[in-house]
């Protein structure tokens, strides 16, 4: 017998909001460098280059559209609050996320101008420059 195991919108929206809490009041870190395998791999040698800071309330309540399997769940951030002075020059190549304390890891993913998890109009920062994030949006499927 198949298994085939759906759950209804507010199930899955429910796991979506649980994770987007974690980056209440959290950090939003731009690097150079390769990306870490996952995010339970500590940084390396991959330089600091920006720090932007996620609301008290960081996303809105995620919405759910279409239907099994096909489902989708988006959940999108309230606004980032800019870094005016940036860390280091330097190409971004890759972002982590950190809950409010600043040391513990809630993800990491790919940064590009398009088609990566984050898109910036440049991925050139310069130290001392405004680094900014218009939108962030999370997407999970069921």
């Amino acid at each position: 017998m198949a298994n085939n195991p759906f759950f209804t919108d507010a199930t899955i929206e429910a796991g979506l909001n649980g994770e987007t809490a974690l980056f209440n009041t959290g950090y939003l870190r731009i690097y150079s460098g390769s990306q870490p395998t996952d995010a339970n791999t500590a940084v390396g040698a991959q330089t600091l280059l920006s720090t932007l800071r996620f609301g008290s309330t960081a996303f809105g309540a995620s919405v759910a559209s279409g239907t099994a399997p096909n489902r989708v769940v988006v959940a999108t951030a309230n606004a980032i609050t800019s870094d005016t002075n940036a860390a280091a020059t330097g190409t971004a190549s890759w972002f982590r996320v950190l809950k409010s304390d600043g040391s513990t890891v809630v993800m990491d993913g790919s940064v590009g101008t398009s088609g990566c998890d984050l898109n910036l109009a440049s991925t050139s920062i310069v130290a001392g420059e405004t680094v900014q994030v218009n939108s962030f949006t999370l997407t999970t499927a069921e």
